[in-house]
């Protein structure tokens, strides 16, 4: 009887009508849900035009880059891919040189033969989506532990995955909804040949660098462009010579009327986490200890890395991709606290469970089957040392120093040199892929710099945590080194094969257990690991019942409230947001304007500056004020403009749609006001903020003179 009744209750919030603005929506349920919203909008489409299995539709248009790091969109026949400059900003790195530096100068390939292969990288297209809630809740009850009820979940889930595979092709995954209370079947397709076809220079790709990031108003160029390939029969193939372009079902045309305020929007793409259901508890161990030691350690960590960067063009190159990696959560992190605190969402938080108490003590039915929600949670978050730990080793001994991940990665070898001779052909293999490997790692390394980070970051964590999480290695640091962590970082890269890349290959030439084991580095890494996963054990013993908590949580907040509108929290899974086009008040006294010009990008111009400054011949470009059928009604060039769509992480990328299903711009940021936005949105202040997609063509068209690829899209003038 409960399975039933769970299910109406999923039935009367999943396909209630939608909030405009907020909500990251699922497209196979636009139909039941939103399409009505949508329309009076201003949304000229149906729903079978937006999602459908029968037929091309907007979804076989959108990407998962990357399974789910950011978000693209096809916009020709031929495959062509847009995205966000700072998605593709790996590969741009990856590709340059002193001689070549395509992060500085732009690149463009004027013809598919010019066009860069970037092994590793992937698009996968949504084929269908369904809702298999039932048969995996199907064998369940209420006698049943936390465990008995994973298993049986997990088994359920590895059939249906099963049967819906078969013989194809495609991926197949189960993600679970609203906590676990509801569960969705993703059936994808994905290319592994991924070329990098344009960029901007980095002054226009990443105007503004760290100190834009998250602001408005924003001129930033963030786009790059790339091309996926298929094989001669239109299915994935690894990257070969002989492979075409792909043939999509959809590619998105390109409208160049511009925005006003008010306009309908909708965003689709990848978003990958919000917590919109996370209790007070979680808001603050999120403030105190998640963010607190990432703002922390990688500020300490970006210091360093800029240090080195200022040191030469190829150091700049070298860590260009990294510190943008660091940097952008450093500063989400800060901003997420203050935006947290400046709207009092833990006193918000603990309002609505005062609210839910007193619901479930109210009728003695609720208080059997939810009044443990809230207690299981808070008993999870009462001892949060060893989850503590936890998150400071992750960001300063896992993410931090790159020697401790790299020398792991010999893991594999050692295993194998425990017998040698059985083992032979495997250790030759082994030790060919991790000198493929090191080609790589050491070309964007500096032995000195990551001497810098691992001192200091080991030092963080120590003082940080208890010391009964310290690795093994720590004792030494303590007693032989007598707490100089820039001594035993020394001694440790004295002693480590794996921070130069002719050691490396020497010992991997001829491989010995006895070396590996004696290698400080390896030994630091296998120490640091093994301590990991000691401290994951220990605080999963908690985890099923914070799991329960939640569980119960968010299943009794949808009957104590069965007329609010309920949407599931982002999961790297495909989903659609719509809204209009919209400024904002972000303080007293002060209306920011829904978009901006080129007239800003001039404006904030800091020449020689390594985020504001302005290419001479984009200078040029633009006082002549040649923006031919890229200009606005008002004479001039829109650089970016904001919209009320609902976007977190992932989003990044993300076609910005008009009405007719025509794209108007790239989603890129989130807006610094609304920073608290992945744990509770702000209707007044969440803003998403996007490049103007005239912005971009103007860019390939009279900057770049890529006409090339202005000729294979579709432009509706």
């Amino acid at each position: 009887m409960r399975k039933i009744t769970l299910m109406l209750l999923l039935s009367v919030f999943i396909y209630s009508s939608a909030v405009a603005d907020e909500g990251m929506w699922l497209p196979s349920l636009i139909h039941k849900l939103n399409i009505n919203t949508m329309q009076k909008m201003g949304c000229e489409l149906n729903a079978e035009d937006i999602y459908s299995i029968n037929q091309s539709s907007l979804k076989d248009a959108i990407v998962a880059l990357d399974h789910g790091s950011c978000t693209a969109e096809v916009i020709s026949k031929d495959g062509l891919l847009l995205t966000n400059h700072h998605c593709g900003f790996g590969e741009i790195q990856s590709h340059s040189s002193v001689e070549h530096d395509y992060l500085q100068d732009g690149f463009w390939a004027m013809s598919k033969e010019e066009e860069l292969p970037n092994p590793g990288k992937t698009v996968t297209f949504l084929v269908r989506v369904e809702d298999v809630t039932e048969k995996v809740l199907a064998d369940l009850n209420d006698e049943m532990d936390e465990s008995e009820r994973a298993r049986k979940i997990n088994n359920a889930v590895q059939e249906l995955e099963k049967e819906a595979k078969g013989d194809s092709h495609y991926e197949v995954y189960i993600r679970d909804f609203f906590n676990a209370n509801q569960y969705f079947l993703f059936v994808t397709e994905t290319f592994n040949d991924v070329r990098l076809v344009g960029a901007p220079p980095q002054a226009l790709g990443k105007f503004g660098g760290d100190t834009d990031n998250w602001m408005w108003p924003r001129h930033t160029n963030d786009f790059s462009m790339f091309r996926v390939y298929s094989g001669p029969d239109g299915k994935p193939a690894e990257y070969s010579e002989d492979n075409i372009p792909y043939q999509p079902k959809h590619f998105l045309p390109i409208s160049l009327k511009g925005v006003e305020k008010g306009d309908f929007a909708m965003v689709f793409g990848y978003p990958g986490s919000t917590n919109r259901y996370k209790t007070s508890f979680g808001i603050e161990y999120t403030m105190n200890v998640t963010n607190a030691s990432r703002i922390e350690v990688r500020e300490k960590k970006l210091d360093i890395i800029a240090e080195y960067m200022a040191t030469s063009q190829k150091a700049k190159i070298q860590y260009a991709s990294k510190h943008a990696r660091s940097a952008n959560y450093y500063k989400n992190a800060i901003g997420q606290n203050e935006a947290l605190e400046k709207l009092g969402i833990v006193a918000q938080k603990k309002e609505l469970e005062n609210e839910f108490t007193a619901w479930v003590n109210a009728d003695a039915g609720r208080k059997a089957k939810y009044g443990e929600a809230l207690d299981l949670i808070e008993k999870n978050y009462q001892d949060v040392e060893a989850s503590k730990a936890r998150q400071y080793m992750v960001e300063a001994l896992l993410m931090g120093p790159e020697i401790f991940l790299f020398a792991n990665s010999a893991q594999p070898l050692a295993d194998l040199l425990e017998n040698p001779e059985e083992n032979q052909e495997k250790i030759s293999k082994v030790a060919e892929a991790l000198k493929a490997r090191a080609e790589g790692y050491f070309k964007d390394y500096s032995a000195e710099t990551d001497e810098k980070i691992a001192a200091a970051l080991m030092k963080i964590y120590a003082d940080k945590n208890n010391s009964k999480y310290y690795p093994s290695f720590y004792a030494d640091i303590q007693g032989k080194y007598k707490g100089d962590y820039s001594k035993y970082s020394e001694k440790m890269f004295q002693k480590s094969v794996f921070d130069n890349k002719e050691e490396l290959i020497a010992f991997l030439n001829n491989p010995s257990l006895k070396v590996l084991q004696k290698d400080m580095g390896y030994q630091a890494a296998t120490a640091i690991f093994d301590t990991f996963r000691d401290i994951s054990k220990e605080q999963a013993a908690g985890g099923q019942e914070l799991g329960k908590g939640r569980r119960l949580f968010v299943a009794g907040l949808m009957e104590m409230n069965p007329e609010k509108k309920y949407y599931p929290d982002a999961n790297s899974t495909m989903r659609l947001t719509y809204g209009t086009v919209k400024d904002y008040d972000p303080r007293d006294g002060v209306t920011y304007k829904y978009y901006t010009t080129t007239n800003g990008y001039l404006e904030k111009e800091i020449p020689g500056d390594y985020e504001f400054d302005v290419p001479a011949r984009m200078k040029e470009l633009l006082l002549d004020e040649n923006y031919g059928k890229y200009a606005d009604a008002d004479g001039k060039l829109h650089t970016c403009f904001l919209t009320d769509n609902d976007i977190t992480g992932g989003n990044s990328g993300s076609p910005v749609i008009n009405g007719k299903g025509e794209l108007i711009g790239i989603a890129f940021d989130g807006n610094w006001e609304a920073m608290s936005g992945d744990l509770d949105f702000e209707d007044n202040l969440q803003r998403c903020i996007n490049v103007d997609i005239r912005f971009v063509l103007w860019v390939v068209d009279v900057y770049a003179g890529a006409q090339n690829l202005i000729d294979e899209m579709e432009i509706i003038r």
